[in-house]
């Protein structure tokens, strides 16, 4: 399997070529300094979904306390039981080796492009000179619409018919996140005392995109991260990670590991819902580690609005607040900014709040 660390992309093009027979040493360019190991495990109970998708109400305000508590500390939380067929997980996992395993040629065919939130990236470096990300991601927009298969049609335009098949693998998992990410509005508008139908109608004629993440094994993993501490800057992200583990969140003052749970998928907050919900529930700085032995997988879900859907919370919780936290933004703008301006961080929303008001959006 080609490295996905035998390459550096550049701005003119790309260019493959080994970086450790340039150096000695680590490369520099993947150095995080001052790395701060994880202090403790996060070890909270997951969230059942069983109940909420039989109509028990009972059940279904149980699941929705639990995640409101999760969402005022951290905004993280694991479901089970959550309707989706473990089957296309499977295959969504083993599917990514299809891609990945690609000679380094046939992988560029899919690059990402400037400004662009789709395509394939190895190591980001085609936006970043230092504190590089040790892995390679795949991003893919997806929509609601059963007469347009964006993602089987992605896969087949960029990559030929030899990968029709993966490409189905990749619809049908993305149908199954929508649908649950349905779920989850819900159950955050019960959790914030809203409309249950707000957020999912909000959400109904949007676009999402899947991102897979492979990160491979690092004979130094102290000295580099798989990805960068950051907060998501779209509205909910649902993750899958493999049994290999390496999610770590920054609550309470420390790091703090999200060991992977057998059938369970993690739920983030990102900035676009920390505006929907007035900023009451909080996006979270989360960083992936890499492993000295192994490669990691791992499938984000990233759910935004359409792109001019104008991102406003609800007034009872400008009431409730007492003010309004955030000015109007479309994700758009949101979106574009951190593609073209900002590396994100813990202050992504308000920096791009300073910088839209700066330039007068």
């Amino acid at each position: 399997m080609d490295s996905p660390l035998e390459f550096q992309e550049q701005s003119n093009g790309f260019s493959f070529q080994s970086v450790f027979d340039k150096q000695s040493g680590f490369p520099k360019e993947f150095l995080w300094p001052d790395l701060v190991s994880a202090q403790q495990e996060l070890s909270e109970p997951p969230v059942d979904l069983e109940g909420f998708f039989k109509g028990d109400d009972e059940a279904t305000k149980q699941a929705a306390n639990m995640i409101r508590d999760a969402c005022l500390r951290h905004g993280f939380f694991q479901v089970i039981n959550h309707g989706v067929d473990p089957n296309i997980i499977r295959d969504a996992e083993n599917y990514m080796d299809h891609f990945f395993r690609l000679p380094a040629p046939e992988k560029l065919k899919a690059r990402r492009k400037p400004g662009s939130l789709c395509g394939y990236s190895g190591a980001h470096a085609d936006r970043y000179a230092s504190k590089l990300p040790w892995k390679e991601t795949l991003s893919f927009r997806y929509h609601e619409n059963s007469s347009d298969r964006v993602v089987l049609d992605f896969f087949k335009s960029i990559l030929g018919k030899d990968f029709e098949e993966t490409g189905m693998i990749y619809q049908k998992y993305c149908e199954a996140m929508m649908d649950l990410s349905f779920a989850i509005l819900e159950l955050l508008a019960i959790s914030l005392g809203v409309d249950r139908k707000l957020y999912r109608k909000f959400f109904e004629d949007g676009y999402s995109i899947l991102r897979c993440n492979f990160y491979p094994p690092c004979q130094e993993p102290g000295n580099t991260l798989g990805t960068g501490p950051h907060c998501d800057s779209n509205s909910i992200t649902i993750l899958h990670q493999d049994q290999v583990g390496g999610l770590e969140i920054f609550t309470d003052n420390v790091w703090q590991t999200i060991p992977p749970l057998k059938g369970a998928l993690i739920i983030n907050i990102g900035d676009t819902f920390t505006a929907l919900s007035n900023g009451k529930y909080k996006s979270c700085l989360h960083r992936a580690m890499v492993n000295k032995h192994e490669q990691r997988k791992s499938l984000a879900f990233f759910l935004s609005p359409r792109e001019d859907k104008v991102v406003r919370p609800p007034q009872e919780l400008v009431y409730s607040v007492g003010k309004r936290m955030y000015p109007d933004f479309t994700w758009l703008n949101l979106s574009r900014f951190v593609q073209n301006h900002y590396r994100a961080d813990d202050n992504t929303l308000q920096s791009f709040i300073n910088w839209s008001q700066s330039v007068n959006i």
